[in-house]
């Protein structure tokens, strides 16, 4: 269908990730049969899957740089799921802009998160677009 219906399974992978799921070529194919993914769609599924899993440690640290008293582990983990993939767009996604990718995880986060969610992931993700370039 669309990159966005791509992103949401993605995020919903790295989500099920956090709490230990494997995120291996079997979930990815099982949760994108949920939707229909042009075969472009799958190659950026994989890619940002495979990406924030092998990333995980840079992106958490650049989400941990503009937490103000809070912590990771404080994170709802959905919010941590929607940054991660996020942040993965930002920093090694050219075919993605900033704009875009903050956006579609304001609109993940106002359908998946609490009533705060998508102000706070806003926030994050604009200081870590003004911290990069």
């Amino acid at each position: 269908m669309s990159r966005r219906d791509a992103r949401e399974v993605a995020m919903k992978i790295i989500y099920q990730y956090e709490f230990g799921q494997a995120c291996d070529d079997d979930l990815i194919k099982e949760m994108s049969n949920q939707v229909k993914l042009s075969n472009a769609d799958m190659e950026y599924l994989y890619d940002v899957v495979n990406g924030v899993k092998n990333n995980i440690v840079e992106l958490d640290s650049n989400v941990d740089k503009f937490l103000k008293g809070w912590s990771l582990d404080r994170l709802a983990k959905i919010d941590l799921a929607i940054l991660r993939l996020s942040i993965f767009e930002i920093l090694y996604r050219t075919d993605v802009p900033n704009s875009v990718s903050i956006n579609e995880a304001v609109e993940l986060a106002k359908k998946y998160g609490t009533e705060k969610s998508f102000s706070f992931i806003n926030g994050i993700l604009a200081s870590v677009v003004q911290h990069v370039q």
